[in-house]
């Protein structure tokens, strides 16, 4: 079984995504970890701004194992990971990579931002999983202990904006998914109405 998590940035979509993997047993991947490896990549060859050729030339021999988690987590790292997210020739070195995954027994749950519409079209479940920028923008200001709630804020929108008018695969809920408006859930109403939506898929009902 393939589950594919779509959404937006600090919609709590990793946060679902590992729960239903962990509740199913499934394999569990983080497709934009692989975009934000592409990204620190270009950074570390080219620095700032990115080229498209950086860019390409770093997806096409990409190690994942080349890089570890804390190195992908800061803000500049995320930022990159959009622009580079945007450009096609990325986009296509990555693309058999994460279907790969997909097929793995039993199952497996990528999380990301066109699983359902690109990566995995006919996965056997899809969420997106959304929330207002506001309350994203908090959820990520205490992620990092950003002082600035403006500037996270500012952030937030300017990469749903690459993201949704990016002419390569862009942020849109697949026509089959579920949404899940996270805006006024805990964690724990998250994942439960998660799991609710899988095992609707799952059973027919």
């Amino acid at each position: 079984m393939i589950i594919a998590v779509d959404g937006p940035a600090a919609a709590g979509k990793g946060t679902i995504a590992r729960a239903l993997a962990r509740h199913y047993g499934y394999h569990f991947l983080d497709t934009g970890s692989l975009y934000r490896m592409v990204g620190l990549a270009a950074l570390r060859a080219g620095g700032a701004p990115i080229a498209s050729s950086t860019a390409i030339a770093a997806a096409r021999k990409l190690d994942p194992q080349d890089f570890a988690d804390a190195e992908l987590r800061n803000e500049q790292v995320g930022g990159a990971a959009s622009v580079v997210a945007a450009i096609p020739e990325v986009r296509a070195a990555l693309l058999e990579l994460q279907r790969s995954f997909a097929r793995k027994s039993p199952g497996a749950v990528l999380d990301g931002r066109d699983i359902g519409t690109v990566v995995c079209p006919d996965a056997d479940a899809k969420l997106f999983i959304t929330a207002r920028a506001e309350v994203r923008a908090r959820r990520r200001q205490t992620e990092l202990g950003a002082a600035d709630y403006e500037a996270v804020l500012a952030d937030i929108r300017a990469r749903d904006e690459r993201d949704s008018r990016r002419t390569a695969a862009p942020l849109l809920a697949a026509p089959d998914a579920v949404t899940l408006d996270t805006s006024e859930m805990d964690i724990a109403a998250a994942i439960a109405a998660a799991v609710r939506a899988v095992e609707a898929r799952r059973t027919g009902f």
